[in-house]
């Protein structure tokens, strides 16, 4: 009897840690080593593609280069073949980037050398690892045995969070780095589940190409030692140190990244640590609430005013803590999942929560695209708490639940479709930032600018002057509105906005390139002069400074120095039309003044110079060829002429003189056949005529 009364607890116990277990699964985080697709799973993995290709369809479509797209476009390592030197041993060629992100730039400087410059093909990347993205993170949540595995990654692919990740072509280095961060997650569970080598390797190298796509992977050790905890709950002492490789690795990576971004843009914003507590805190919960429910996503969030006296925001940070108190202790009857995902969450935003200072911090403490790995933390918990609790509900609950699943990823589509648009030129997604948040940092800047460079001035200058009075101290604001002020003729008010600029910061970009435009447009040739030389000085490698300085030099008659100065402006790019193009008029018109003033030789050479840059040049080609006559230089001369035919068959003129020639070189019937073409051409030609009968004279005296 008392046998019997001991074993009933027992099996009510039993029963009890069996009903335990069977909840734990739903977010237990343990990993499934067998994991099998089927017919059906291709299928579902195909709409996980098509999800992600119609959603992104914008971009691949219509998207430009926007804002700091500018960086990779303009930079020599992107466009020289030698550039990968430069972009990994050399970062600070990169003007404008401040962090080592090699690996990004080097997908960059294979993409141009494929396509050069056109965005579509930069966008079709971007989608096609973000789509590869959703892939990996399908695997891994399916291995992971959470429920609802589809469903996550179905929302990771459209959840308009994202959109900035991989609409804008800079982010490159979000959905780069996520790649060979998820890669390497699965590298290493392969690796616990069978300890080989290559997987111990294959795990650390991708985690070190993580982080030099971008170093807010520098938390993945610590994500993997949550999985870890989740999956046995504790960390050991063998888990630790076959982790000490990917702390040493992490470590370095970031900290020399930090230091060239030291060096490139020292910040230091002041704020104490319990400031940067409350701002972390405050991010934390604007993520998750933006994750839950995307709306009015503004690109550039207001920057919070961050008060240590604000109740509001210790609020968000004793809810933080409050949570993370609540999943510790309900750990045994929820499971250590959701406690592990929330960890992730806040493990790996970490970087960006605003405990290490960073340039976007004077934009805003949050930015979308910082959650992109991040944000699976939350999907995870949510998506798989709802997962579990529908296995309890009847068959037609769950069809029902599977509708609304369906609802929520169509709109979630949709939303990210409509976000996707905003990315297609600067204006559209400037319009769009200060739709939503008119305080925005440089965005009636950026605006201005994208105006300005359509030809509409007025609108960029109303958009420049908002720009001026937000930030009355910003050199950038008041060098774009003087360099605008020019266009509709208004010099004086430039010049001030000009030398403005100049005050305030003397290295400002552009400030005295564009002043020496201003002076130059004024023929005021000296003091333009003046402050071209300061801005190649500034900038030995800026194209258009050196174009700006040789048009002064040229209008000072100075003419070999500022055919120096064109020649370095088509070295730095060779591509350059504007540079080649005022080159090939000074080479011209250095060439008309040697002929003009009785120096053939030296004219041929000049002529010969433009023809290298531009063999279709008519006039120097014509010039070429008369001098090449006058020279009896007559088969360069024929040559020549014929050119100038080949250009254009209609050249009266030049069949007449190419008749000349030919004359010269005994081809009289042939000459006859050129005086002819050009007068029925042009009949009005009184010396192909005189030459004509002339021609018809010689050639009856030989007869005679």
């Amino acid at each position: 009897m008392s046998k019997r009364n001991r074993s009933r607890p027992h099996g009510r116990g039993a029963a009890a840690r069996q009903e335990k277990r069977n909840r734990q699964p739903a977010m237990a985080a343990k990993a499934d080593p067998a994991v099998s697709y089927s017919r059906q799973d291709a299928l579902a993995a195909l709409v996980l593609g098509l999800l992600v290709v119609i959603c992104y369809l914008p971009a691949m479509l219509w998207g430009g280069f926007v804002w700091d797209d500018n960086i990779f476009i303009k930079v020599n390592p992107v466009r020289d073949v030698s550039g990968l030197w430069q972009i990994w041993f050399s970062p600070s060629d990169i003007e404008g980037e401040g962090h080592y992100w090699p690996l990004v730039y080097t997908t960059f400087w294979l993409e141009h050398k494929l396509w050069g410059f056109a965005p579509v093909g930069y966008h079709v990347v971007n989608v096609l690892l973000h789509l590869t993205n959703t892939l990996l993170l399908w695997h891994l949540v399916r291995r992971l045995a959470v429920p609802g595995a589809w469903v996550v990654a179905a929302v990771f692919a459209v959840h308009p969070l994202h959109v900035e990740s991989v609409a804008w072509v800079i982010e490159r280095k979000d959905v780069l780095s996520g790649l060979f961060y998820l890669a390497a997650v699965l590298a290493w569970m392969r690796f616990v589940e069978q300890p080989r080598p290559r997987w111990y390797v294959g795990s650390l190298v991708l985690y070190a190409a993580s982080l030099l796509s971008k170093s807010i992977a520098v938390t993945l050790p610590v994500a993997l030692l949550i999985w870890h905890w989740s999956k046995q709950g504790r960390v050991t002492s063998t888990d630790l140190l076959r982790l000490v490789p990917f702390f040493v690795i992490g470590l370095v990576i970031t900290v020399g990244d930090l230091s060239f971004y030291q060096s490139r843009e020292p910040l230091s914003f002041g704020y104490s640590l319990t400031e940067r507590m409350l701002i972390a805190a405050c991010a934390l919960w604007f993520y998750a609430g933006k994750l839950l429910w995307p709306t009015d996503l503004a690109v550039i969030y207001p920057l919070w005013d961050i008060r240590v006296a604000d109740p509001l925001a210790w609020s968000y940070l004793v809810a933080t803590v409050a949570l993370t108190v609540a999943l510790w202790h309900f750990r045994r009857q929820l499971g250590r999942g959701p406690l592990a995902w929330m960890l992730f969450f806040a493990v790996t935003i970490s970087p960006v929560l605003g405990f290490v200072d960073y340039g976007y911090m004077q934009y805003a403490f949050v930015a979308d695209r910082f959650q992109y790995l991040a944000g699976i933390g939350v999907m995870a918990v949510v998506i798989s708490s709802t997962a579990y609790g529908v296995r309890h509900l009847s068959d037609l609950c769950k069809k029902g639940a599977l509708g609304v699943a369906a609802v929520i990823i169509v709109v979630l589509g949709v939303l990210t479709w409509r976000q996707t648009g905003i990315w297609r030129d600067n204006e559209t997604l400037n319009r769009h930032i200060i739709a939503l948040n008119p305080q925005a940092r440089d965005a009636h800047l950026n605006l201005g600018n994208a105006l300005g460079k359509q030809g509409r001035y007025e609108e960029a200058l109303d958009a420049l002057r908002i720009a001026v009075e937000q930030r009355p101290n910003s050199a950038l604001a008041h060098s774009a509105l003087g360099s605008t002020l020019m266009f509709p003729g208004r010099f004086e008010e430039a010049e001030i906005h000009l030398r403005r600029a100049i005050a305030l910061d003397p290295q400002a970009r552009n400030a005295y390139l564009n002043l020496g435009t201003l002076l130059y447009r004024q023929s005021r040739y000296a003091e333009a002069l003046d402050a071209a030389r300061v801005a190649v000085e500034q900038r030995p490698d800026y194209l258009e400074a050196h174009i700006n300085l040789g048009l002064i030099l040229n209008a000072l008659n100075r003419f070999k120095e500022a055919e120096t100065h064109l020649r370095r402006a088509i070295a730095l790019d060779p591509q350059d039309v504007d540079a080649s193009r005022q080159l090939t008029e000074l080479l011209f018109q250095m060439g008309k003044d040697q002929q003009d003033n009785g120096q053939p030789e030296a004219a041929v050479e000049y002529y010969i110079g433009v023809l290298k840059i531009d063999p279709h040049h008519v006039e120097a080609l014509h010039r070429l060829a008369s001098l090449r006559t006058d020279q009896q230089h007559y088969d360069e001369a024929l040559e020549l002429f014929q050119r100038l035919i080949d250009i254009n068959p209609s050249d009266a003129v030049a069949h007449g003189n190419m008749g000349v020639v030919l004359f010269y070189l005994g081809r009289s019937n042939e000459a006859l056949r050129s005086f002819d073409q050009a007068l029925s051409l042009d009949p009005s030609l009184e010396d192909a005529r005189a030459n004509r009968e002339a021609v018809l004279e010689a050639m009856k005296e030989n007869v005679e």
